[in-house]
């Protein structure tokens, strides 16, 4: 355990080795000198958790060595020794930013108690400090990394509701980070001692997420051996987070449009009607304005949901935040994986900026992890990125147009037939062999791709 170590600034010799001697036999770590001048010189060489000096002394006195201390640091506790206990000494003391002050002659006892007064003031501040840190860090907007215009309106919005109870509907593509702006609006609420609970619609069959939202009671169908309490009760004073709203079945969208009205439901099987206080999220990768007008979401729940509209944009159209990005996830998975890999080369970078990031921020995320894991240390080369990255980047191979014609000539029919056989198979593989994707990357119908797959045996 690391001793706590006090400056001495004493001018009278008994009374300096008195003090240092009894706060030595408490277990500090003392450094006793005889002026402020000495006490000047040695308070930047090292890092005191306290100091005690005598008003007056020759050279520099008391009130010029705490101006002096306050200037470096001013968080530094000081304590200040008068013989003279005037109210005026006293009072220019703590004006000075003295912590307290002690009379002459020194009695143990007061010595004592007003040190560990100090000493414990000292403790509470830095733990308030370092729990203030680390809620900002967890809870904060410290996890939404970003330099773009689009995500700093994204963190403002975000401030201006979170104290609000108001329902928020957050969209945008998978990987956009919807999850973080929840946790955020969460922990940045009044709500934030309450639990936040978090359902993914879309995750969980239609048959048991009615269950997981409300609870049943036992013998409420078959397998219900036991009561079960659900999400939206576990959430109870806090913030319930639905994501992925879009996939949720009419019928239950029926059901959370009367807790968002009436703040109250019933668990499957029970007669009795639970009261809820809760705040909704909701999110989503779908265009829910589009679900209403084609009757796939209720127009009511709809209008309930989307109070307060936040859009996240996809990578692809916040490129400024990729360097950003990647060196945060660079730091974290060396510390998490104990690796030391220092940065990209601006080649390797040029091609992630060039790279469309069809699952944005999170697969961003998952390549870093596997080039650090990889990779272990030094720096990541163009080549070191996956060929896919580099082919849909242009920042690898490239399928060129400049096809030499030798003296003997070549069959045309065959060289153009060739040049699309290796279209095609290039178009397989970055869509890791699903047609659909293929025919996309070529601009092609479903069954054109089929045809030319089976017509060149690639099917």
């Amino acid at each position: 355990m690391k001793k706590i170590k006090i400056l001495i600034a004493e001018d009278n010799d008994l009374s300096r080795e008195n003090l240092a001697e009894l706060l030595s036999e408490s277990g500090y770590e003392v450094k006793a000198v005889k002026d402020g001048k000495e006490a000047m010189d040695a308070f930047p060489c090292d890092k005191y958790d306290l100091v005690i000096t005598d008003m007056k002394m020759p050279h520099v006195d008391g009130l010029h060595l705490l101006k002096f201390i306050k200037e470096i640091n001013p968080e530094n506790i000081a304590i200040v020794i008068t013989g003279h206990a005037t109210v005026d000494s006293a009072v220019d003391a703590m004006r000075m930013g003295a912590f307290d002050y002690i009379t002459k002659p020194l009695k143990k006892e007061l010595v004592d108690l007003t040190v560990k007064r100090a000493l414990s003031h000292v403790k509470l501040r830095d733990e308030n400090i370092a729990l203030k840190s680390h809620l900002e860090k967890k809870y904060n907007f410290g996890k939404i990394v970003s330099y773009s215009d689009g995500m700093k309106n994204v963190v403002e919005k975000i401030k201006k509701v979170a104290a609000s109870d108001s329902t928020v509907a957050i969209y945008g593509e998978s990987g956009t980070g919807k999850e973080l702006v929840a946790q955020a609006l969460h922990f940045n609420s009044d709500r934030k001692n309450g639990p936040l609970v978090t359902v993914n619609c879309g995750a969980i069959p239609e048959e048991l997420l009615e269950s997981e939202l409300f609870g049943h009671e036992k013998g409420a169908f078959t397998g219900a051996i036991r009561s079960r309490t659900g999400r939206f009760e576990l959430a109870h004073g806090g913030t319930i987070f639905l994501d992925e709203i879009g996939d949720m079945s009419p019928s239950l969208q029926v059901k959370v449009l009367r807790v968002l009205q009436e703040k109250q439901f019933e668990r499957i099987g029970g007669m009795r009607t639970i009261d809820v206080d809760v705040r909704i999220i909701t999110a989503t990768n779908q265009d829910l304005e589009k679900a209403v007008a084609e009757k796939k979401f209720r127009e009511d729940l709809f209008y309930r949901i989307n109070v307060i509209p936040i859009h996240l944009p996809p990578l692809r159209e916040r490129k400024v935040d990729i360097p950003v990005l990647t060196n945060h996830f660079l730091r974290t998975f060396n510390k998490l994986k104990k690796k030391n890999v220092e940065k990209l080369m601006p080649e390797a970078m040029d091609c992630l900026m060039r790279y469309q990031w069809p699952g944005n921020v999170r697969e961003l995320q998952n390549l870093t992890e596997m080039l650090v894991v990889m990779k272990e240390y030094g720096s990541i080369e163009l080549e070191d990125l996956p060929r896919k990255i580099r082919l849909n980047a242009g920042g690898g191979e490239r399928i060129t147009n400049d096809i030499p014609i030798p003296e003997s000539g070549l069959d045309l029919n065959e060289t153009i037939g060739e040049f699309e056989k290796n279209l095609l198979r290039k178009a397989l593989e970055e869509s890791d062999g699903i047609k659909n994707r293929a025919a996309k990357l070529l601009k092609l119908n479903r069954t054109t791709l089929v045809e030319k797959l089976k017509r060149y045996n690639l099917a």
